[in-house]
């Protein structure tokens, strides 16, 4: 059944309220097909059904749902590579080559929309092979409660697993955990993980050397990206960096930040007349 027109409006006036995130027109379909294990958990028939009854009592916990539900992205191990790669062969030895031998803590890094928590996993074995266990602290943070609460697990499926993960990173990083496998302590240890509103203030843990926030700008109008950017520039570092998705850029949005092309991709630095 498809949905009414009534019930994509009020589900996507409540996701822009609640996240920022624009469901256009032609999305019905994935409003469908995100809530209808909702509707069915609530032994009822259809979307339309399950939004009806959310709307006649709208209990912040169901509106919560409703909206995590719309919010986690798919996401997988090393996503689009080219981040990672950037990470490993220029921003990490800049930020390093700053410092100076004797250094300055451990580097902060952020992964926003962590999703399920691979990004900042990712992020923590490539770090791995740079600095020692203590020379790096991660804050991965997500709307969703729930992919917060996996994210902290560390535990996979083979499924999951298979999906970009280098075989000896799990050879090197991972345990057997029954059918699942595990995050090795000492990557787990890196990582804090929060729940946050990109909306709101920026999470504890800062300042930050490098923040991820990829394939999430997208999804926002012109004015909210600008919000977004703001407030992370509150919490970088001078001559701290950005990375973003393939699919966004800061140039013409926000001029905080300077492009540095690094291989076939690009990173964003914090620009020295912002960072003063």
């Amino acid at each position: 059944m498809s949905l009414t027109p009534d019930t994509f409006a009020w589900v996507a006036d409540v996701v822009r309220r609640r996240s920022a995130i624009q469901l256009e027109l032609g999305k019905e379909y994935l409003v469908e097909s995100r809530l209808l294990p909702l509707a069915r958990a609530a032994g009822l028939a259809d979307v339309d059904t399950f939004v009806r009854s959310v709307r006649s009592a709208p209990h912040p916990t169901a509106v919560e749902a409703v909206v995590e539900a719309l919010t986690t992205n798919e996401t997988s191990w090393f996503r689009d590579a080219q981040p990672f790669t950037a990470l490993a062969d220029h921003v990490v030895p800049d930020l390093l080559a700053a410092r100076g031998p004797f250094g300055v803590g451990p580097l902060r890094i952020w992964s926003a929309a962590c999703s399920s928590g691979q990004e900042p996993y990712s992020i923590a074995m490539v770090l791995a092979d740079l600095v020692p266990p203590t020379g790096m602290r991660i804050v991965a943070t997500d709307l969703s409660q729930q992919m917060v609460d996996r994210a902290r697990t560390g535990r996979y499926s083979q499924l999951e697993v298979n999906r970009g993960l280098p075989a000896p990173m799990l050879v090197k990083h991972f345990t057997r955990a029954g059918a699942e496998w595990q995050v090795a302590e000492p990557l787990r240890q890196a990582i804090t993980f929060q729940k946050h509103n990109l909306l709101e203030a920026p999470p504890l843990g800062g300042p930050f050397d490098v923040v991820f926030l990829r394939n999430v700008l997208i999804y926002f109008d012109l004015a909210t990206k600008r919000d977004v950017l703001r407030r992370v520039q509150q919490v970088v570092r001078p001559g701290g960096y950005l990375l973003l998705g393939a699919a966004e850029t800061t140039i013409g949005i926000d001029d905080g930040w300077e492009r540095v092309p690094v291989g076939r991709s690009s990173v964003y630095r914090l620009t020295a007349r912002r960072a003063a």
